[in-house]
């Protein structure tokens, strides 16, 4: 027994060891137990050319929904709002090209492109309907799909979308005006920290080795984030004039302390759309999903619910 005792007090010690001096252990089990409280499982799907990684959970015979994440994101950015909705509907978060776990492909990745590569992809998936929620440029692109493709979406759900010109200039848009670093982009360890404070009014606590490891990876992956960003700004397709040809009910939720897109775009927003729900969250950033994702997920359930049949 004593040894028993001795033998399993060394495993966790062993166990514990390996979960500090390696933090991609550490964040894939933290992901396993998110997945897991979501009911979604991890799966990849091909696609023409492309390898797309998504997360998928919930009845098989239930509706769609279908996560689009923003700009130097992933699926992950979804789970813990998932976990509120996936009891009654079948949940996709996929990894967009060129973005998370999926292939990164050679082309351009503006949001008319990546609208196109998302079709594909709901016609892998042989997606009939489905309810489009995304943020950030999902939602910029979530927008174009439903206007480009009407007929397939039941609703749409914008979170603090691109693709406005909003009549008060976000601290975002002013900073790059200025020709300032782009605060998105991490570049070296203490930048990761200020992107936090920069999309979050209340960032997530993160044990300190997984801040490490995500600044490492975000720094890996910066001259790629650059490339998507000057593809996004110099091939940018306005949704102005798109809002118009969306049938679907739109509900529209911005962080109301957004520091990269500016809560007034929902004043651009709210006359062009033909059916919309506008919810502005205080105390919020530009990832309501993430920062406050029951709340959020509340709002969007309501939203559904009222939905005709």
């Amino acid at each position: 027994m004593k040894k028993l005792i001795i033998g399993l007090f060394s495993l966790l010690l062993a166990t514990a060891a390996l979960l500090y001096l390696s933090p991609a252990v550490l964040l894939a089990g933290m992901q396993l137990v998110e997945r897991q409280r979501a009911g979604l499982s991890l799966e990849q799907i091909a696609v023409g050319d492309l390898n797309i990684h998504y997360y998928e959970g919930g009845p098989d015979d239930a509706q769609t929904l279908l996560m689009v994440h923003g700009f130097a994101a992933n699926k992950d950015n979804w789970l813990r709002f998932a976990r509120h909705l996936s009891q009654d509907y079948r949940v996709i978060a996929l990894d967009l090209p060129g973005f998370g776990a999926s292939d990164k492909p050679t082309g351009s990745y503006d949001v008319g492109t990546q609208t196109e590569r998302l079709a594909n992809v709901v016609q892998a998936l042989q997606i009939d309907k489905l309810h489009l929620i995304g943020n950030s440029m999902g939602g910029h692109i979530s927008a174009l799909y439903a206007a480009r493709y009407p007929d397939q979406v039941l609703s749409l759900a914008l979170l603090d979308n691109a693709g406005i010109t909003s009549p008060q200039p976000s601290e975002l848009m002013q900073l790059l005006q200025r020709g300032e670093p782009n605060p998105l982009v991490v570049r070296q360890p203490e930048d990761f920290q200020r992107l936090l404070e920069f999309v979050f009014v209340e960032p997530p606590a993160l044990p300190a080795s997984i801040k490490d490891y995500f600044a490492e990876q975000a720094i890996a992956n910066s001259a790629h984030y650059d490339r998507v960003f000057a593809h996004l700004i110099e091939r940018y397709i306005p949704l102005e004039p798109e809002l118009a040809k969306i049938q679907a009910p739109t509900l529209v939720i911005w962080g109301a302390e957004d520091r990269a897109l500016h809560v007034s775009s929902t004043e651009v927003m709210r006359p062009l759309l033909r059916q919309p729900t506008i919810v502005v969250m205080p105390a919020t950033g530009h990832a309501p999903m993430i920062e406050r994702p029951q709340q959020t997920a509340q709002h969007y359930r309501a939203f559904l619910q009222a939905l005709p049949d």
